[in-house]
């Protein structure tokens, strides 16, 4: 018996090691890595950057809490902020962590701006922004709502992509837009460059923040290191996370000075938010990001994985109806229950993770290289046909109905 809360559904399956983009289970058996512990393993498995930055600060000091200066945060925010639209950047520990921040920024600029009123949030069907009571609500959806009690107020929903939707949501009460560019819990629907533009502009002609969760699509894996930035499109506040530690439990919520100028001493705080250890990985993450040619080398990349799981759809029209997604967030648009999918590439020794609309997301590192995305591309094939085998054995175990003239006679014998 486990005596681990069972609020997972956990495959029977345990890993021992990885590297790159592999792992080997405790069995033994290696398995390609299209999972990445849900996008948040970008540059693989030990990463010898990455172990080295923390083995080297482990030494040195793990935490000593915000009320003293930790060199390392403040060198990793001047990065992002020198990367991106921000001017200040807040450390926490996980992705809901950062949108629960964002919120905050974002309601407490319009009280320290003299519209206290101005609390109410626009949100999209589909989205996911985490667990914590403020994210789900925000997120809306029943699923993870059920069971904890009265929803937290504030939010309004309106459908993804409808931008006459978001107008007619905006009242005197609106404080912000709250949008993944790419919804990938939702399914991997990608946000047009029209909608997100569109976007901006409302919020500009309203006094609205524009808040990006980027907690999925940051950090290299839609293309650009923030998927914004594909767009063309500056958000007010954007949450960040997963992939900002390389595994190691970091996020961060960026913001213009504008935007946070109501973040004063004592309005929020994180015990572990920033710490030594944290920071020391994340900066050795932007070093390995950052270098010239890393981030274009992934998008080329990407491209080809996306040209090739196209062709297996193709040959495969019964399991696969679409590929979607921006560059290493990818999505297959199953046909069969992606629950079976994810089994028949567990099977053929790929992991990948689910995501709503019966989608399959393929979530490499970053760090994949060409001949390892061949091996991914051939075990996905696999799966698709091992599938449709199924589907017809089924088909033909399945009796065929009797015809009138098929029903025997019953003439001669006695009741």
């Amino acid at each position: 018996m486990s005596h681990l809360l069972p609020t997972y559904a956990r495959a029977d399956l345990a890993f021992d090691r990885g590297e790159g983009a592999w792992l080997v289970s405790t069995d033994g058996e290696r398995y390609l890595d299209c999972h990445c512990g849900v996008a948040v393993n970008a540059l693989g498995h030990a990463h010898p950057a990455l172990v080295a930055a923390l083995q080297a600060q482990a030494a040195k000091v793990w935490h000593v809490s915000n009320l003293f200066r930790v060199p390392d945060a403040e060198r990793l925010a001047a990065r992002l902020c020198e990367a991106t639209f921000a001017d200040l950047v807040f450390f926490c520990n996980s992705g809901a962590e950062a949108m629960e921040g964002a919120i905050k920024v974002a309601r407490k600029y319009h009280a320290a701006s003299g519209h206290p009123e101005r609390v109410r949030i626009i949100t999209f069907e589909g989205a996911f922004h985490g667990r914590t009571l403020a994210t789900l609500a925000a997120g809306g959806q029943k699923k993870y709502l059920e069971g904890f009690g009265p929803v937290a107020g504030g939010f309004d929903q309106v459908a993804y992509g409808d931008l006459d939707a978001v107008k007619a949501a905006i009242g005197p009460e609106t404080a912000a837009i709250l949008v993944e560019a790419v919804q990938g819990e939702g399914g991997v629907r990608v946000g047009t460059p029209q909608f997100l533009r569109g976007l901006r502009e409302l919020c500009d002609a309203n006094g609205l923040l524009l808040v990006f969760d980027e907690v999925q699509t940051g950090m290299g894996r839609t293309g650009p290191l923030f998927a914004h930035q594909r767009v063309g499109v500056a958000p007010d506040v954007m949450g960040i996370a997963k992939a900002l530690g390389g595994g190691f439990p970091v996020g961060a919520v960026l913001t213009t000075a504008e935007a946070g100028k109501g973040m004063t001493p004592g309005t929020h705080g994180s015990t572990f938010g920033g710490n030594p250890l944290a920071m020391a990985v994340g900066n050795a993450v932007l070093d390995v990001m950052l270098a010239p040619g890393f981030l274009e080398a992934a998008q080329r990349k990407a491209l080809l994985l996306k040209q090739r799981l196209a062709e297996v759809k193709d040959r495969h029209p019964s399991v696969i109806r679409e590929v979607r997604g921006e560059g290493l967030l990818l999505g297959l648009a199953c046909v069969v229950p992606n629950d079976r999918m994810i089994t028949a590439l567990r099977d053929e020794k790929l992991l990948a993770v689910g995501a709503g609309d019966n989608v399959v997301r393929i979530v490499p590192p970053l760090i994949i290289d060409e001949g390892e995305i061949a091996e991914a591309v051939d075990r996905i094939d696999r799966a698709a046909s091992r599938l449709e085998k199924a589907a017809a054995d089924e088909h033909q175990a399945v009796p065929t109905k009797r015809t009138p003239d098929d029903t025997p006679s019953l003439e001669g014998i006695k009741g």
